[in-house]
């Protein structure tokens, strides 16, 4: 539905900061004890998996946070493949700064590219198909820009960023506008289209009235909520009836294993929580020269 893939560089800055504020406080002890002011070296961003990269602008984020002399070589860009083994940047300065932001920066690295891994995973998955990859809400708080970032990264496409920018009537919103008589769907749409005229809306749907109803109100998306393969090959055929210039979503229950199938009922997008809520962060490592020098 939309690309969110271009990370302002305010809200990096803004991101960067808090993470290195709630690390390092009031100064790294360790480093400061243990590394000389005037050391230099080199380090090398290495994944020990295989995966899809995201991140890199975060990582430079960081190190140019923490000193305007750290110099970041990203050797393989976002949404890049990669194999164990591969350098993903090579970093280089006063060793201070490259020791002190290592754990933030790895922080980012490794969830970032677990996300892009993962949605990946779910687009080959869907194959040929017309179907595309949607993801949700359901972010780390504080980190919906990035985490959205890495989805595109791995080929996916973000779904609305809020609740502000796209009109999303769920079951709550239509439970509660059936108190006042029935009709809740069409209703909830009208009001919306006069709050709202700008924005898209979508209706959630968990039976084929509500389909149905949806449809005939000329919804610009019907979400069908938990529906087995056979449904949603259905609610196809009801859309190409009823509303032909209506988007169809799948989503709830969805896995990885059902992706050909949904992909070949015909719907135009499928979501996944799991994108952002469960992807297993890779196993990327930062391995230091043995060399250091002194300026």
């Amino acid at each position: 539905m939309k690309d969110n893939r271009r990370l302002s560089s305010q809200v990096l800055c803004n991101l960067v900061r808090a993470a290195l504020a709630e690390d390092i406080g009031s100064g790294d002890a360790t480093t400061i004890a243990v590394i000389p002011e005037d050391l230099e070296t080199t380090g090398y961003f290495r994944t020990r998996q295989a995966c899809v990269v995201a991140g890199m602008p975060v990582v430079e984020a960081v190190f140019a946070e923490l000193d305007s002399n750290v110099i970041v070589e990203s050797q393989l860009s976002d949404n890049t493949r990669c194999q164990p083994g591969d350098v993903l940047a090579v970093i280089s300065g006063p060793a201070r700064a490259l020791v002190t932001g290592e754990r933030t920066a790895l922080n980012y690295l490794q969830r970032l590219t677990g996300i892009a891994t993962l949605t990946r995973a779910y687009v080959d998955a869907l194959g040929e198909t017309k179907t595309r990859l949607l993801d949700t809400r359901k972010t780390t708080p504080g980190l919906r820009a990035l985490e959205k970032y890495a989805v595109t990264a791995g080929g996916g496409e973000n779904h609305r960023f809020g609740l502000f920018d796209m009109i999303m009537i769920k079951d709550n919103h239509c439970n509660i506008a059936d108190l006042n008589g029935p009709g809740g769907i069409t209703k909830a749409i009208e009001r919306c289209r006069t709050e709202f005229p700008q924005l898209k809306i979508e209706v959630e749907a968990d039976t084929f009235d509500q389909v149905k109803a949806a449809l005939k109100a000329h919804a610009d998306y019907v979400l069908l909520d938990n529906m087995g393969d056979d449904d949603l090959r259905e609610a196809v055929a009801l859309r190409d009836k009823i509303y032909a210039q209506c988007l169809l979503e799948a989503s709830g229950g969805i896995t990885i294993d059902r992706m050909p199938a949904i992909g070949a009922s015909g719907v135009d997008y499928v979501s996944v929580g799991a994108l952002t809520h469960s992807a297993p962060a890779i196993d990327i490592g930062l391995d230091f020269d043995e060399d250091v020098s002194y300026p």
